[in-house]
């Protein structure tokens, strides 16, 4: 990055990085947030929305700066529009997180037992398309050295390809707690609603993560 940075100053290249490290940051912590619900603990449910807001922040600060000091002209070999609509994915994991974060904490929300293991399930591989995306940006300098083209691009392809994988994995895992959710419904009443809010919300930070993956992809092949 060293040439890049000197040809056009201060590089948005390493804040992106930065800002999506700190969204899969705020994206791990649905795993406790699903087990302190699993228990019922409203003081550690609180405290994980507590820990969460403080880092859907930290990445709001670093999302702030990048669009601040972002220019109306890159001299890079990608488009100003490119990098922040990536930003705008990156920003949606932790908001989606947090939103998970506030409906649990709002309604001291206790998760069935029927439901643990399949929410359990949908969290871990939700993670694992966030910690994906992450390594996949991380890459995003060598990207650039390299022009889009070339054995990285075809590495970065790859994993990207295998990030569309882990999220048709969670879309499987979503439809089985959705299932599970729904024989529950005559015992849980209106609360079913926002079971599957939290659900469908734990399911779109994958979503969002593919984007990222995808929008670079779009990058690699123009």
């Amino acid at each position: 990055m060293g040439w890049i940075e000197k040809l056009v100053g201060r590089s948005p290249i390493r804040p992106m990085q930065e800002h999506m490290k700190a969204a899969a940051v705020c994206a791990r912590e649905i795993i406790p947030l699903v087990e302190a619900m699993a228990t019922g603990d409203k003081a550690a449910i609180r405290e994980r929305r507590t820990a969460i807001d403080r880092l859907e922040h930290a990445a709001d600060e670093i999302k702030h700066d990048i669009r601040s000091h972002l220019p109306r002209r890159l001299m890079l070999p990608v488009e100003r529009r490119d990098l922040l609509e990536i930003l705008d994915f990156q920003d949606s994991i932790a908001d989606v997180t947090q939103d998970v974060a506030e409906l649990a904490d709002q309604r001291a929300m206790h998760l069935p037992a029927g439901l643990v293991e399949s929410i359990q399930a949908l969290a871990a591989r939700v993670v694992v398309a966030c910690d994906q995306a992450e390594r996949i940006v991380a890459e995003l300098d060598e990207l650039l050295e390299t022009g889009f083209a070339g054995r990285e691009a075809s590495r970065v392809e790859e994993m990207i390809a295998e990030l569309g994988r882990i999220e048709s994995e969670t879309d499987a895992l979503q439809d089985t707690a959705c299932r599970k959710l729904f024989a529950l419904e005559d015992e849980l009443g209106i609360a079913t609603v926002y079971w599957h809010q939290i659900i469908l919300w734990i399911a779109d930070i994958a979503d969002y993560a593919e984007r990222v993956g995808n929008r670079l992809r779009l990058l690699i092949a123009s």
